[in-house]
Parts: structure tokens; C-alpha cells; sequence
């Protein structure tokens, strides 16, 4: 495949180059040998996304007559104007939790007569026409319809759903620049923190100027002024350049491996030498998560998800429902855990070899592991705390679904054990290839969210709240203390297939 580059005609080279590559990503993806285990994840998602373009739509709808009847002495447009800031806020921080940062296997092209930044702009176009920037639209278009026909016409509602997908756009353009300094440093996350806080404070201090601002942008979209999308056309451009330049230094900073060079002072863990072999496990499960830029880079992610789902939990009026504070205190209890044991054996397909090589090595891995992502779950538990004290979750639903969580969720995220055989690289960034999980591993993710909020409904329905936490309490501690023998079963089932998916662990290094 890489030698059919060095046939490419570099006379008309854009149109050409962005096929091209477009072409070799599509034959890598099908070459893969995860290829085929792949398939059913996409299946799902498309499922889900036509789940959830039918959701935009209904809120779309709702949103115009609702405005309607809220507001009658100005247009519902105009409503929807006002808190466009709020929306794009909404966008970006959704983006970390479906959309990766463009990538592509850079390495074999740098050796080719291609210029480096035509390969970083084939990246960003990527981005730019990934279809998480028209998910939107389908909110948009049938609010702007019904509320934006009558009086400017279908022009009129072109024209702002332009304007609209130019604002996601750009929006998607300073994701991509912030998720790119955060996967290289942790404390770059200040600054989307900081300029949102800043922009929330003045909002509120200041009599929203900000929402004055946004609703007379959506008025000249509406009209189809000029001045106002070359506005954003230009800040569109700035970012593109921003973006160009830092993808190419990081680019080219992990190809060099830069940073293997410096030398740092670093943790040997150890306090963990008092509890023996299971101690050294644990030892080697903390390196791996904070020396390794994937990992730390879930590990931020998930984080910056759980805290703010906790502060608005806590805080804010806006998911008071059963079913978001359920779905809210689960998804943080169990996503510390699920974000890295889906993939549970992948990390450690890099150095099988060596684990196989000592016996029952595995079965003390597995166990401490299980250890140690049950006392990850502290962290969202002290989260948690404000919500019990403003009342929102009772202290027994806390630990109820803290113990169903490390109870029964674990259970069923550790049979993954046994069954992946992809080795998940630990340092791969900007220049390598971010695949979607296989079938099972997207469906054990869902599962894991999705069946204890079923659990929690279905047990109160039947037996009232109360009664249903203890219920849930007890399930969960009943399997933290079968622990042992379940986790003895999964490396059993593991030896008996390890020739197996020790191959497949070496096939996708």
C-alpha cells in the first residue's frame, strides 16, 4: 500500500491527495484484523445515531412551540438566539466524550515527496466534515422551519442554518486545538475551564451581553448579511492555521520521541511492597495508567466529564428527573472503571509475553486490578457528597449504586478478559490510529450504563425506593464478596484460550 504512493502524480495534487489518502485510510480500517469484529459497533452506532437524530428533531419541534407559548412578545427565534453561547458550550464539552481528535498514520507519508502541512490539512478537513457537526442541524433546521418560514421565507432559514453550521464548525476547530494541548498536558484543560467560567460570570454579573450578542448574530445570519459570516469565515481560517501549526509540532515531537529524552523524577510506588506479588501488580496497573499518554489521556477525559456532571447534579435544577440523576450518579460511578475495562488485557497485549511467563501471574493481575478500580470508585463518591447534602441523592442510594457498581457492573466488564485479543497501544497520540472498540466491547460499554438504570426502575416500580436501594446494596455486595471466586473463573476461562489471544495480541501490535 505504501509503495502505491510513490505512483502518485503530484501535477493537480489536492483534489488527488485527499483521495488518495481518504482511500488508503479506508484499506487500512479494512485490512485491520479487528476488521471484521468491528463491524457490528458500526452497525450499533448508526442505530444510535438515528436514535439520536430523531431526538434532535423532537427537540426542535418542541423548542418552537414551547418558545411560542413562553415568550409570546418576541419571536421564538430570537429566544433561541439568545442562548446559542449555551449550546456551542453544550457542543464542546460533549465532543470529549464522542469525538477523538483526527487522526492518521503520518509516519510512512513523511518519507514521500508530499508537503508535511497537506497532510495535516487533509486531518483537519476530516474533522471539519465528520458528521458530529451536522448533528445539530437536525435541531435546527426544523425549529428554523417552523418559526423563520413565514416571515423570511425558505431563504431566510438557509441562510441561518448556514450561519448555524458555521458556528459548530468553528466550534470544532477550537475543540480540536484544546483536546491537542490537553493530550499533551493535563493543566491546558484551564483554559476552556477558564474562559467559559469567565464568560458564564460576566454573562450573569453583566445583564447577558453575550446573549444580546448571539441573538443579533442569529438575526444577520437570518438576514443574510455578509459582514457577519465572513466573521466567522475568518475566525474559522485563524483557527485552521492555529491547529495546523501545533498538530505539526506534536506531530513531529512523538515521532522523535522528544520526550524520552528528558529526565524526570518519578514515583516507584513503594508502599506497595508490603502487600507482595498482588502489590507489584498494582504497582505496574498505576504505572501504566499515568506513564502512558493513552491512558492518561481516558483517564483526564472521563474525569473532566464526571466533575461536570457532579457540579450540575449538585448545583443546578437541570437534571432534578429521576431518571438523569440516576443515569448521572451510575455513569459516574462505573465510567472510571468502564473507560479502561472494556479494553481489560488490551494494554497488557503489548508485554503478554512476559506476563505468561510466570505462573498464575494473570490471576493476581486480574485481581489487582478488580482492587484497584473498586478504590477509584472513592473518587466519584466524594463528588457525589454535595448532591447528598443539597438533598438531591439520599447517602443510602450513594452507596447503594457504588456497591452495583463495583458488584455486578465489574462482574460483567471483567468476562472481557477472556475474549479481547487486540492489543490497545499505550503511547500512540497525534500519529497513530484511534479504532472503535470491537461488537462486545461496544455492547458490555452500553450494557454497563444502561441495565442498572432499567434494574433501578423496574425495583422501584415493584417494591418502592427505599426497599430498592437495599435490594441493590445487597446484589452488590454480595458479588464484591464472591470476588474472588468469579475473578478465578475469568483466568481459568482465560488459560484455556490464551494460545489464542496471545496471537491476536501479537497481530495487532
Amino acid at each position: 500500500m505504501i509503495c502505491g504512493y510513490y505512483c502518485i502524480n503530484l501535477r493537480p495534487i489536492s483534489t488527488m491527495l485527499f483521495n488518495e489518502l481518504r482511500k488508503h485510510s479506508k484499506l487500512a480500517a479494512k485490512r485491520h484484523p479487528m476488521y471484521d469484529k468491528n463491524k457490528f459497533g458500526k452497525y450499533f452506532a448508526y442505530f444510535m445515531a438515528v436514535f439520536w437524530i430523531g431526538y434532535l428533531i423532537f427537540f426542535g419541534v418542541t423548542f418552537a412551540k414551547g418558545f411560542a407559548n413562553a415568550a409570546p412578545s418576541i419571536e421564538p427565534y430570537h429566544v433561541m438566539n439568545k442562548g446559542l453561547i449555551y449550546v456551542l458550550i453544550l457542543d464542546f464539552f460533549m465532543r470529549f466524550s464522542f469525538q477523538k481528535t483526527p487522526t492518521q498514520e503520518m509516519k510512512p507519508y513523511l518519507l514521500l515527496p508530499i508537503k508535511r502541512k497537506r497532510l495535516i490539512d487533509f486531518l483537519l478537513i476530516r474533522s471539519g466534515i465528520s458528521g458530529f457537526n451536522y448533528l445539530w442541524l437536525f435541531m435546527f433546521v426544523p425549529f428554523a422551519l417552523l418559526t423563520i418560514t413565514r416571515f423570511y421565507g425558505i431563504a431566510g432559514v438557509f441562510t441561518y442554518v448556514l450561519g448555524i453550521y458555521l458556528l459548530i464548525l468553528l466550534n470544532n476547530y477550537w475543540y480540536l486545538f484544546c483536546r491537542t494541548l490537553f493530550n499533551e498536558n493535563f493543566w491546558w484543560l484551564l483554559l476552556p475551564v477558564s474562559i467559559y467560567g469567565a464568560l458564564l460570570g460576566v454573562e450573569f454579573a453583566f445583564d447577558f451581553p453575550f446573549a444580546d450578542f448571539t441573538m443579533n448574530l442569529g438575526e444577520g445570519f437570518i438576514d443574510g448579511d455578509i459582514l457577519y459570516f465572513l466573521g466567522v469565515i475568518a475566525c474559522i481560517a485563524l483557527m485552521w492555521f492555529i491547529n495546523r501549526s501545533i498538530i505539526l509540532r506534536f506531530a513531529y515531537s512523538e515521532l522523535n520521541k522528544v520526550e524520552d529524552t528528558k529526565v524526570m523524577t518519578v514515583s516507584e510506588y513503594k508502599f506497595f511492597e508490603r502487600y507482595g506479588e498482588l502489590g507489584e501488580y498494582l504497582r505496574l496497573e498505576l504505572k501504566m495508567l499515568f506513564r502512558n499518554k493513552r491512558c492518561k489521556v481516558s483517564l483526564r477525559t472521563i474525569a473532566i466529564i464526571v466533575v461536570f456532571f457532579s457540579l450540575i447534579l449538585s448545583f443546578s435544577d437541570a437534571y432534578d428527573g429521576m431518571f438523569m440523576k440516576n443515569f448521572i450518579s451510575i455513569y459516574s460511578f462505573v465510567a472510571f472503571g468502564t473507560v479502561i475495562l472494556t479494553q481489560i488485557m488490551g494494554f497488557e497485549g503489548n508485554y503478554i509475553d512476559g506476563l505468561m511467563t510466570r505462573k498464575e501471574s494473570i490471576y493476581t493481575l486480574l485481581r489487582a486490578k478488580y482492587y484497584f478500580y473498586c478504590i477509584m470508585v472513592i473518587i466519584p463518591f466524594i463528588l457525589m457528597i454535595p448532591a447528598v447534602v443539597m438533598g438531591k441523592l439520599s447517602l443510602l442510594g450513594t452507596f447503594a449504586l457504588a456497591f452495583l457498581s463495583i458488584g455486578p457492573v465489574y462482574f460483567c466488564l471483567f468476562q472481557m478478559a477472556v475474549y479481547n485479543n487486540k492489543t490497545v497501544p499505550l503511547n500512540e497520540g497525534v500519529t497513530g490510529r484511534q479504532s472503535s472498540g470491537t461488537g462486545l466491547q461496544n455492547i458490555i460499554s452500553i450494557c454497563s450504563f444502561m441495565i442498572p438504570i432499567l434494574l433501578v426502575y423496574l425495583l422501584n416500580a415493584l417494591f418502592g425506593e427505599t426497599v430498592a436501594l437495599w435490594i441493590l446494596l445487597f446484589i452488590g455486595i454480595a458479588f464484591v464478596a464472591t470476588a474472588d471466586f468469579w475473578i478465578k473463573n475469568i483466568y481459568n476461562r482465560f488459560m484455556a484460550r490464551r494460545y489464542r489471544n496471545m496471537e491476536g495480541f501479537r497481530d495487532t501490535k
